[in-house]
């Protein structure tokens, strides 16, 4: 009896311990999942202007001034529209029209021609929260082409307008309407008229390639934590047959995904469509569990160069980190966060 005894026990202990084993198991696995990153900033905003060969010897220093003021003065705005607690959605917007209304840069007032001596404009916007996005491609008569890309987002089914049918939503949804002459400035016809001359001497390609380049582009992160991305372009000066870049393709010019990013292009952009390169920042980092600035140069020092592109991008991660990464001379780019505020327009 005593043997049978003693055997009960320690069949008992066993199965005691094992499902102790079990339960401790179970609990560990609970305490070692994954764990939602926590934002580590309060809020964050990046900003680009256009990439190419802007080099310091070539700038006067007037023109300098004018770009270092514009972009400070957006950021500083932008920043307090943030502290206020304003949407990311509100704030990219506001910040790329005001860039929009500069004729420093090429998207909005400041718009290329193409060859056929007319503007032509596009725009995206992203949210991270659901992924949503809209687009608009080839418009003429929209004063600033981010309200038509938000204008998509928000009331229509679609993703992408292009053209008169783009032109005709902006306008029935409260977009304000311009004549398409309110986009000509001196400054672009003559780029257009140098770049036309060029091209009959058969000499574009080996003296200026800066024709390829220009865009605005802002990401923001709130206090919400959410993420929005927007890009505005006129394209690429004495651009043919309704020509589409980057701009206005999600995935390439623009993207936004709350557990990653937000990334906004500028720069040659066949290259950004063919590699999808916006998109392919964020999946490295959700697929490689990269930071923003690594998968940035990954895709933009590595993949883009071996293959012939040329641009840059800005991105801004969940958490606050900035990313401001080109393979040209120079960017028009700056960033806020608290306590912190930079602009740069050259490569040091």
């Amino acid at each position: 009896m005593k043997v049978s005894a003693v055997l009960i026990f320690v069949f008992t202990s066993v199965l005691l311990l094992s499902c102790n084993d079990n339960t401790i198991s179970s609990d560990s696995s609970i305490s070692s999942s994954p764990k939602k990153s926590i934002q580590t900033t309060e809020y964050a905003m990046v900003i680009h202007g256009g990439a190419g060969t802007i080099l310091r010897e070539n700038m006067d220093k007037e023109t300098e001034n004018a770009y270092n003021e514009i972009l400070t003065r957006v950021l500083v705005e932008g920043e307090q529209m943030l502290k206020n607690g304003i949407s990311s959605e509100e704030v990219v917007v506001k910040t790329i029209m005001k860039m929009e209304d500069s004729p420093l840069f090429n998207a909005g007032k400041g718009a290329v021609f193409t060859s056929e001596e007319t503007n032509e404009l596009d725009a995206s916007i992203m949210r991270g929260s659901d992924q949503q996005a809209g687009a608009v491609s080839g418009i003429t008569t929209i004063k600033n082409p981010i309200t038509a890309a938000l204008a998509v987002l928000n009331k229509s089914e679609h993703v992408l307008l292009s053209g008169n049918g783009a032109d005709k939503f902006a306008a029935e949804n409260g977009c304000e309407v311009v004549e398409p002459s309110y986009f000509h400035t001196e400054r672009r016809r003559n780029s257009l008229d140098r770049i036309k001359a060029k091209e009959d001497l058969g000499t574009l390609e080996s003296s200026n390639l800066d024709y390829k380049y220009g865009t605005v582009g802002c990401v923001v992160l709130d206090k919400k934590g959410n993420i929005v991305a927007g890009t505005s372009t006129g394209g690429m000066t004495n651009k043919k047959y309704n020509r589409i870049g980057d701009s206005p393709v999600i995935g390439a010019g623009t993207y936004a995904d709350n557990s990653t990013c937000g990334v906004s292009s500028t720069g040659h952009g066949e290259y950004f469509i063919r590699y999808a390169v916006a998109h392919d920042i964020a999946a490295r980092m959700e697929y490689k569990g990269l930071g923003v600035t690594r998968a940035a140069k990954e895709v933009v020092m590595d993949k883009l160069v071996e293959k012939g592109g040329s641009g840059g991008v800005v991105a801004l991660s969940k958490t606050g980190e900035i990313a401001m990464i080109f393979n040209t001379p120079g960017m028009y780019r700056g960033y806020v966060k608290p306590g912190e505020l930079v602009v740069k327009i050259y490569e040091d």
